[in-house]
């Protein structure tokens, strides 16, 4: 088991000027679930293969536990490293795929059969072992890839992706899978995914990249409830959260007809950047559907008039995909209704955003502003 450091870690690809990764710096604890999660492009297997000696470092360190690994070549980093392709031995055994390495190495044939069998209980293969590759289900192929990794007992595994070939229900299953086996050996994993739900239902923490920089580290629960700018506010929820430009007025933002309180620090910054409007983000949950002139007495007129385009209809939610006008703009929102209550398809909602569930950033910059 040990700790990863990015230390400025970067990569600039030959005949580039871009950095591909940009002085990256995480410091990843032993026996941390870590993911990286961003769109195509981002940066995020680049830093992987850094991590596993597949891609040069041109500036800056990577430390496994106390060792400076920039440049040691993979087989000396004590890594094992999962791809999302499987990469199986398709002449050999289960038991012979799992193995392989170890022999490699040396290793006494019961020795290797002992840990291979060890490794099939925890992953439930042990009835498969004797099984060519082509035998198994996709989902059965990807955690004999797993046994591999495991027989080796690594200091950090590495994962590139490892769901994207399987279908969505074994996804999910598999996911939870890989979660409780990491907590269960207590290595240290460093997880690479495009899919923002897998990250943050999977990680102790999570890594937001961009254009080959960091956004934002924190545990899924602060990203959610705190995204550091507009990027990771947009990036990390599902459905994303809703972000509308809206001026600043008395007391806090002119949402539609109704102004919507947002702390005074947030608009002092506003203010002092010389800015007239901030981006106001709302998640689908936070919105509150109101009666107009029922008992509560609320304008004909007020907070937001949603008009419905499409309803998602999931039971115990819905999810209703509509359009605004916001600041002479057509604007799509995203609100989440009570499953047994929801609207017809072109109905008018109005809609106000629940006291003390809006974040606010600044619409120059996109850093966030609120508490």
């Amino acid at each position: 088991m040990a700790t990863v450091t990015f230390d400025k870690a970067t990569r600039i690809y030959p005949g580039g000027t871009k950095p591909a990764v940009d002085a990256l710096e995480i410091e990843i604890e032993d026996g941390e679930f870590l993911v990286l999660v961003g769109p195509s492009g981002c940066g995020k297997s680049t830093s992987l293969r850094m991590l596993a000696g597949l891609e040069d470092v041109n500036g800056g360190a990577i430390r496994i536990g106390d060792r400076d690994v920039t440049h040691l070549p993979p087989k000396d980093r004590d890594i094992a490293m999962v791809f999302q392709n499987y990469a199986l031995y398709p002449h050999m055994t289960v038991a012979a795929n799992m193995g392989f390495a170890l022999k490699i190495a040396g290793v006494p044939k019961d020795v290797i059969r002992q840990k291979v069998e060890e490794a099939a209980r925890i992953l439930d293969l042990t009835e498969y072992l004797d099984r060519k590759p082509k035998a198994l289900s996709g989902g059965q192929r990807q955690r004999v890839a797993m046994g591999r990794a495991i027989v080796r007992e690594p200091q950090v595994f590495l994962m590139d992706e490892p769901l994207s070939n399987l279908d969505a229900k074994l996804r999910v299953s598999t996911r939870t899978q890989i979660a409780s086996l990491q907590r269960r050996l207590g290595i240290t994993t460093v997880y690479v995914t495009h899919d923002q739900v897998e990250a943050m239902t999977m990680g102790d923490r999570v890594a937001v990249l961009k254009d080959g920089l960091l956004q934002q580290i924190d545990s899924p629960r602060n990203m959610y409830d705190r995204p550091a700018n507009l990027f990771v506010a947009g990036f990390i929820g599902s459905p994303a959260m809703n972000l509308v430009e809206v001026p600043i007025t008395d007391g806090g933002v002119k949402f539609g007809n109704s102004v919507v309180p947002v702390s005074r620090e947030a608009l002092s910054a506003a203010a002092n950047r010389g800015d007239t409007t901030v981006t106001v983000g709302i998640r689908p949950e936070h919105f509150d559907v109101v009666e107009l002139g029922g008992s509560a007495g609320l304008a004909k007129d007020a907070g937001l008039e949603v008009s419905v385009n499409v309803v998602e209809e999931l039971g115990a939610d819905g999810y209703v995909y509509g359009t605004a006008r916001v600041g002479g703009e057509d604007k799509d929102l995203v609100v989440r209704v009570n499953g047994r209550q929801v609207p017809e398809k072109g109905a008018k909602l109005h809609v106000v955003p629940k006291a003390g569930e809006t974040h606010v950033f600044s619409t120059s910059t996109g850093e966030r502003l609120s508490d």
